[in-house]
């Protein structure tokens, strides 16, 4: 049988557990994960960054999913129960928050391994015959059924999916060397110098963070790692380098079926890389398409009215132009350029956003001006704020990236944040 089979690749996803860690903090987010783990952090008007997994999990047809968090998970497993509960119990199917617990020891979750090997109790019951590990902090669309498919066909006991970066960039991710059948022949943790992948001089071969185990096979390993004093408990940093050289581990390449070519994929773990991903979403045609009625992103949102432009005078229009504005933002004679609003923004009149991310809360007064900004949820931003003109003015009150993003958080302006609005 071939992945053109589609009863195939649904046998195969019915025999599926994923299982996404959601549990890291996303530290060079800085204050932006204050409040919330990384996973739970807004994106693209509407969204968090925890509904691309699990929405490519639904749309590829798997539908026993546990999310395992720790870090600051209140506002996280809050979207899981509000807008992921709603699956059929009754048929198998489900989204289960899995916190760290110390099931097996006294500790919290050591390394993304450990975090699996302390569920595994819970993955024996369900009994899958595959286990889908996912990172839960990429934004991407993919279609893990293909994945099993290959994984099957090559006869794979691990499988490792796997996108091109730019060589200065692979340091911050596991980077691959595979051999003309694309099975992993090393593989190097964040290494200091990345090696390039053979067809490219300047290209790296990294991992996604999304692996594909036989379950037997992932039990014998976690096992066996756990009774290693001298591992980290991390799949990139122990596991995948102990089992290459004796086992079946398969890199499969994230490419587009039809074009051959890398689909969408980001790592927005920092201020820039957020900033820049939601900037994309406002062009014409995003690479990312959100509007994608065949591969839907799924979310929770409050029902909430509709965006509202008011007032038509000179020099005092509620206008935007090039932006995506949510549902319950009220532009009261303001203008909005080239900008991406969340939910429930008041932009009050005579005040200017341009450039700039805007989450769910926020209320700009009047006579203001933003420009390249991240304003996080809940700001109130006082009459007068000029944010993004003055870059040495602006580093003294609130964080600035080394590209000229400025981060603004309700601490930062002397304002009380709160978890519970993470």
């Amino acid at each position: 049988m071939t992945t053109n089979n589609p009863r195939y690749v649904s046998l195969l996803t019915r025999n599926t557990l994923a299982l996404v860690l959601a549990g890291g903090r996303g530290s060079r987010l800085y204050e932006l994960t204050d409040r919330r783990a990384k996973p739970a952090v807004y994106f693209g008007g509407k969204f968090r960054i925890i509904d691309f997994p699990l929405s490519n999990c639904v749309n590829s047809g798997i539908r026993k999913i546990g999310v395992l968090t720790q870090y600051k998970a209140h506002s996280l497993i809050r979207h899981l129960v509000h807008g992921w509960s709603n699956f059929r119990t009754e048929l198998g199917e489900f989204v289960e928050v899995l916190p760290a617990s110390q099931r097996t020891t006294g500790n919290w979750y050591a390394g993304t391994a450990d975090a699996i090997y302390q569920n595994l109790d819970i993955v024996e019951a369900l009994r899958p015959k595959y286990v889908l590990v996912l990172a839960g902090d990429h934004i991407y669309k993919m279609d893990y059924g293909e994945m099993l498919a290959y994984h099957v066909e090559k006869g794979a006991d691990m499988t490792v999916a796997c996108v091109a970066v730019p060589l200065e960039d692979a340091k911050g991710f596991g980077v691959m060397t595979v051999d003309e059948h694309h099975q992993v022949v090393a593989f190097d943790e964040k290494p200091a110098e990345p090696r390039p992948m053979p067809s490219s001089q300047d290209t790296a071969l990294a991992s996604m963070g999304n692996y594909i185990f036989n379950t037997d096979f992932l039990f014998e390993q976690l096992h066996k790692d756990a009774a290693n004093p001298d591992s980290s408990r991390d799949f990139g940093k122990d596991i995948i380098p102990a089992l290459i050289k004796e086992h079946a581990v398969y890199a499969y390449p994230f490419r587009d079926p039809i074009t051959g070519k890398q689909p969408y994929w980001r790592d927005v773990g920092t201020i820039d890389a957020f900033w820049e991903a939601n900037m994309e979403l406002v062009s014409i045609e995003p690479e990312l398409n959100l509007y994608d009625d065949a591969w839907p992103i799924l979310t929770y949102h409050r029902q909430l009215p509709s965006a509202k432009f008011v007032f038509r005078d000179a020099g005092r229009e509620g206008k935007a132009l090039d932006s995506v504005v949510s549902a319950g933002c009220v532009i009261s004679g303001a203008t909005i350029v080239n900008s991406l609003l969340f939910s429930n923004v008041k932009v009050h009149s005579y005040s200017t956003v341009q450039d700039s991310v805007l989450l769910p809360e926020v209320r700009v007064g009047r006579h203001c001006r933003i420009t390249r900004a991240v304003i996080d949820r809940g700001c109130d931003l006082p009459e007068g704020t000029i944010i993004g003109e003055d870059r040495k003015a602006d580093a003294k009150r609130f964080r600035v990236t080394n590209k000229g993003i400025t981060l603004v958080t309700p601490e930062m302006l002397g304002q009380k944040g709160s978890a519970s609005v993470g």
